[in-house]
């Protein structure tokens, strides 16, 4: 499904269809627009996004939230493709404290960790 237009674009916020799947997304980094701004609307302090994202920066972390503000239909339509896609993987693990295997992880890499000599 695709996103409604960008009204108001950002210089820290990208889309690209080959990145997370054309979700917006902060520049130099795969951290979901949609992410921050579900943490800013939950509550959750600038500081506190900050201390989960130091890799991002006051700036870009503002800018962020400001493209969230400028296009939200955007956001909202993310937020519910998310929603829907996670609904589809897992419909009996909502709600449960349980991590959910993304497609791109390798099972065999995640049995055991390299041991440099």
């Amino acid at each position: 499904m695709a996103l409604p237009v960008i009204l108001t674009p950002h210089p820290h916020v990208r889309v690209d269809k080959n990145v997370l799947g054309g979700s917006p997304y902060v520049v130099g980094s795969r951290v979901p627009v949609r992410r921050l701004w579900a943490f800013y609307r939950g509550g959750t302090s600038i500081e506190r996004i900050l201390k989960r994202y130091p890799q991002l920066g006051p700036a870009k972390v503002f800018d962020a939230l400001a493209f969230a503000l400028d296009n939200q239909e955007v956001v909202d339509a993310d937020l519910a493709q998310e929603e829907s896609l996670l609904a589809a993987r897992e419909p009996a693990r909502r709600g449960s404290s349980a991590q959910i295997e993304l497609p791109f992880a390798d099972p065999i890499a995640a049995q055991a960790p390299v041991r440099k000599r």
